[in-house]
């Protein structure tokens, strides 16, 4: 996502002139609930996944070539090069992808601290701590990390002579951890999500029934 579409920091104590504190409130409230969406959305977390998926893919063309030097077939020497190509064209932007997620998020946090730190307004900020969607990052990468290490597993412990070949062992085993890094990735963001709402926002308040019970 272009950085240039993002809000811009808030500017310094000598240039601030909002008229009064609910202007600020009101510029405050917009520019972090647009970092939440940039930072937690749905499409975020489907770039994370598409990004695995190339990996998983660009992997799998790696392999192949071995496939060929297993079953001892001619075509593997010219088939095996292009192959390798391809593998490597499907990988590299998925690794590049992540990267840029990776530097993106850590932008995005400067800019929210530096808008959180104008002022407090605990009615607005309780948005901030989005438990629905942290919780639908960290349950779907759990879920991303379970196959991803099932995958690796299988693939070294199921493995039979004569029916599986090393190229089978290392398919399997390179996609799982492919997919288990991917979860762990989102898993590491839905956790540094929830550290940074305790930090920066406090516990969350007491319900009114939690209050009355």
């Amino acid at each position: 996502m272009p950085t240039r579409t993002l809000p811009p920091p808030p500017p310094p104590a000598y240039l601030r002139t909002w008229p009064d504190r609910q202007a600020l409130l009101t510029d405050r409230g917009l520019a972090l609930g647009e970092l939440r969406r940039r930072h937690l959305g749905l499409h975020r977390l489907l770039l994370l996944w598409l990004c695995g998926l190339g990996g998983v893919i660009g992997w799998a063309l790696l392999v192949l070539p071995i496939r060929f030097i297993d079953d001892k077939d001619p075509s593997g020497f010219l088939l095996g090069p292009i192959l390798m190509v391809l593998g490597l064209a499907v990988l590299a932007p998925s690794v590049i992808g992540v990267a840029l997620g990776i530097r993106h998020d850590r932008r995005l946090r400067r800019l929210t601290d530096a808008w959180a730190a104008l002022d407090s307004h605990p009615a607005s900020d309780a948005r901030l701590r989005s438990p629905a969607l942290s919780l639908v990052w960290l349950l779907s990468s759990l879920a991303v990390c379970t196959l991803g290490l099932w995958a690796s597993f299988a693939a070294a412990a199921y493995a039979e002579p004569g029916r599986d070949t090393y190229a089978d062992v290392i398919l399997g085993m390179g996609a799982g951890l492919v997919l288990w890094l991917t979860g762990l990735l989102g898993g590491a963001k839905a956790v540094g999500h929830y550290r940074w709402a305790l930090r920066r926002l406090g516990p969350a308040a007491p319900t009114a029934t939690a209050a009355r019970g």
